[in-house]
């Protein structure tokens, strides 16, 4: 009776991975009822349960940027030109998979408590059988929902539905099927997976999961044995504990005594310790991560040192400036005689890194699928280190004795300009300080 039941089981799912419908192609391909909801995965899998409810998996719908990037940019632009229109249907591949394998696009907002609520949910994670294609890219993964659920670890039972390892759980296309996307220009406007793949923890086959699911010693469900689980906790760019273990910084004087009328010289180094891909990652358009170096005298005085510029392409754009840019949300939002929001938000000579994004008309944009082309690319990669120097004439008001001077590297999830525009609350462009060092040096007279 097993035998045949097996083998009732496979018949369906060799019929259906001959031609498997993934990426753009899946729209209205599944209705919501095939999936169940979290709560019933809840019921046995408490621990991991509360994890993903306290993760941005389960709020990559609802997440407050997230609806106002989509409702009030990409679903009007979409309107607008319907170039774009499956560009906008196609951000719930990632942000509201259920909906979008629904045809629930766009889906209600997060105020009506759709299922598109559940953002991704355990059983769209589970349900997936392959990526398809040459590249992990644009939501390609292959879902086949049911009473099977699939995962990393082979020789599993569960009460309620059927347990059955995947090699896809192991390969970090898996994360890269939504963590690497490229926009309708050809443009690759999020590769994470790409950049760990490039990366030193790539070549030595530390995968994503490693750092975003650590294993601990648990129970994986209320009825399991005791064994290595994989913690869905998914901490990233919105975790200050994560944000703020990922880069080293330290800082020296070239001399350390300095005569009054004389000209110091600081390098600051930035290690990328942890992280396998750059930093930062995923959104890149909206992210900001700067350096501000200030030194306060014997006085009290305090001063604020610029960087020096290297002189390589595109530079301007990893200075912090006092331009305008983001033109082109002017189109979404049917604006006359708009002349942009600041660019950068924070204080001018700062170093910036970071990959500029740009429109047809070399603006900068936040908005990722009308990138025409990318910046240079000033981001810190993984375990590399990036040397900055500022060269500092003394003021004519400086006081002798000891000069303090510190390095403060600093990281908003969205540039804060355009988070003020779009009445983004204050909480994704507060400033979140990764890391601090500190030196000094004597004036003399």
């Amino acid at each position: 009776m097993r035998k045949v039941f097996w083998i009732f089981l496979l018949v369906p799912l060799l019929i259906r991975a001959d031609d498997p419908l993934a990426g753009e192609e899946a729209l209205g391909s599944q209705p919501y009822d095939r999936y169940e909801r979290p709560e019933v995965c809840q019921s046995c899998h408490t621990s991991i349960y509360q994890q993903w409810r306290q993760a941005m998996m389960s709020q990559a719908f609802t997440h407050h940027w997230d609806e106002i990037e989509y409702f009030e940019l990409a679903v009007p632009h979409g309107e607008i030109d319907p170039f774009f229109k499956p560009v906008a249907d196609g951000c719930n591949g990632c942000h509201a998979p259920l909906a979008f394998l629904a045809g629930d696009v766009p889906p209600p907002r997060p105020a009506e408590g759709s299922r598109a609520n559940e953002s991704v949910s355990c059983d769209l994670c589970h349900s997936i059988v392959a990526v398809k294609g040459d590249k992990a890219v644009n939501f390609n993964w292959v879902s086949q929902p049911g009473r099977v659920k699939y995962g990393a670890k082979p020789g599993l039972e569960s009460p309620h539905h059927i347990t059955r390892y995947n090699e896809i759980y192991t390969k970090t296309e898996y994360c890269g099927s939504c963590h690497n996307e490229m926009n309708p220009y050809g443009i690759w406007v999020k590769s994470t997976q790409l950049e760990w793949q490039e990366g030193p923890y790539g070549e030595q086959g530390v995968p994503c999961f490693v750092c975003h699911m650590p294993k601990a010693r648990g129970r994986s469900a209320t009825m399991a044995e005791e064994d290595m689980v994989a913690q869905h906790v998914f901490l990233g760019a919105h975790s200050e504990a994560k944000v703020k273990s990922a880069i080293e910084i330290s800082m020296h004087p070239l001399e350390r005594e300095i005569p009054y009328d004389g000209v110091a010289i600081f390098q600051v180094e930035l290690f990328n310790a942890k992280a396998g891909h750059k930093i930062p990652t995923g959104s890149v358009e909206d992210r900001i991560l700067w350096l501000h170096v200030e030194a306060r005298d014997a006085d009290g005085h305090v001063y604020h040192l610029e960087v020096d510029p290297k002189g390589f392409e595109g530079e301007e754009y990893t200075i912090a400036s006092d331009e305008l840019a983001y033109t082109d949300m002017a189109i979404p939002l049917q604006l006359d005689d708009f002349a942009g929001v600041g660019r950068d938000g924070v204080p001018v000579g700062d170093r910036i890194f970071r990959m500029p994004y740009f429109d047809e008309n070399g603006i900068m944009t936040i908005q990722q699928w009308n990138t025409r082309r990318l910046g240079v690319d000033y981001r810190i990669g993984p375990r590399e280190t990036r040397l900055e120097t500022f060269t500092w004439e003394m003021p004519e008001d400086i006081a002798l004795g000891k000069v303090s001077v510190s390095a403060t590297l600093n990281y908003q999830k969205l540039v804060k300009p355009v988070a003020d525009f779009l009445e983004v609350p204050a909480e994704e462009s507060e400033i979140v300080v990764m890391n601090t060092t500190d030196t000094w040096i004597e004036v003399y007279e």
